[in-house]
């Protein structure tokens, strides 16, 4: 009969090093207003797949998508001055 061997040892044994740096979190950080856009985006989405949207929801699609491209907006923005590009 063959045992079955977890690898739970190998598994966890860099879990040390799968940890986020701080420049990893920073940039999440930067980027959860358009994370937080997205997430919204979807719950409006995921509301009319059960039904048949409604004015409603046909709005709140509209101003969700509006706040994504906002966020990305100002996202872009930020990495722009922050990295200005070379010869401009």
């Amino acid at each position: 009969m063959d045992h079955i061997v977890t690898v739970q040892d190998a598994v966890t044994a860099f879990a040390d090093f799968m940890e986020p740096t701080d420049a990893e979190l920073d940039a999440i950080e930067r980027e959860m207003p358009a994370i937080l856009a997205d997430v919204d985006l979807l719950d409006a989405q995921i509301i009319t797949l059960a039904r048949t949207p409604t004015e409603l929801d046909a709005r709140r699609i509209r101003r969700a998508r509006r706040r994504v491209l906002a966020a990305r907006r100002e996202l872009a923005n930020a990495a722009t001055s922050v990295h200005p590009r070379v010869g401009a």
